[in-house]
């Protein structure tokens, strides 16, 4: 039976991807196989009833905090980084309506032969048509991290909860691809997360969910049906809040 808005726990949510997972095992650039199987899960969520924006990072193609630290000035930096994720919200557009699936790419950076301007109102009115909004540029400003950017923009658009898809099956309390012994949190505080340091999301990001009383959920984006279960209210990965 195909789920209606009315059987989600969430109705509207910002996700989270990084740069990362587009490139699969590549590491770097794109993996179009993997990328076509990111999609069908958003397809997923949105064939749910879910009103659905997107925040993209830009790690497989340039990182501005790696590029700060072999000696390149950290804003010049950090704006190279923003162009990425411009760079992988436009792959994922084509992939999408490829799909069959209404998309619109906004950037926090004018530059509107690619895409639209960042405006909340027109991004409110774009997910209440039913449309995926693809948030892009980060912050639009330099050392915030593109997890930073995806918490405001949730914030923005009145999401009822971030989902972060990673590579892991959700927050442990050390990496579990290191340490065999980590710990698996089913559900945390933010409080025991920044008083543990846990790299879920930078501090920033994590001060404005908490700020915000934002939930936030961790899962494995490799799991096939995580994100739309999660949306429906199942447990899937980590919930903090």
């Amino acid at each position: 039976m195909t789920a209606t808005v009315s059987d989600l726990r969430y109705p509207r949510v910002l996700l989270k991807i990084s740069g990362e997972a587009l490139a699969g095992n590549r590491g770097i650039g794109f993996d179009f196989p993997t990328i076509d199987r990111i999609a069908d899960e958003i397809q997923s969520v949105v064939q749910t009833g879910c009103s659905l924006g997107l925040v993209i990072g830009g790690g497989n193609i340039v990182r501005g905090s790696q590029l700060s630290k072999m000696g390149m000035d950290r804003v010049s930096a950090d704006y190279m980084g923003m162009l990425g994720t411009v760079i992988n919200a436009l792959a994922v557009q084509d992939i999408l309506e490829r799909k069959g699936m209404a998309t619109r790419v906004m950037t926090a950076i004018r530059m509107e032969e690619l895409a639209e301007p960042y405006i909340r109102r027109r991004a409110l009115a774009h997910l209440d048509k039913g449309l995926v909004v693809i948030f892009a540029a980060g912050t639009g400003n330099p050392y915030f991290s593109t997890d930073t950017a995806a918490v405001l923009r949730a914030i923005q658009i009145k999401a009822q909860v971030i989902i972060k898809a990673t590579s892991v099956d959700g927050v442990y309390s050390a990496d579990p691809k290191q340490d065999p012994n980590a710990k698996f949190y089913d559900e945390i505080s933010y409080r025991d997360v920044m008083l543990e340091e846990l790299r879920v999301m930078d501090q920033t990001a994590v001060t404005l969910c908490k700020e915000n009383s934002l939930p936030l959920i961790v899962l494995n984006i490799h799991k096939l049906g995580a994100i739309a279960a999660a949306v429906r209210g199942e447990r899937v990965g980590t919930l903090v809040r």
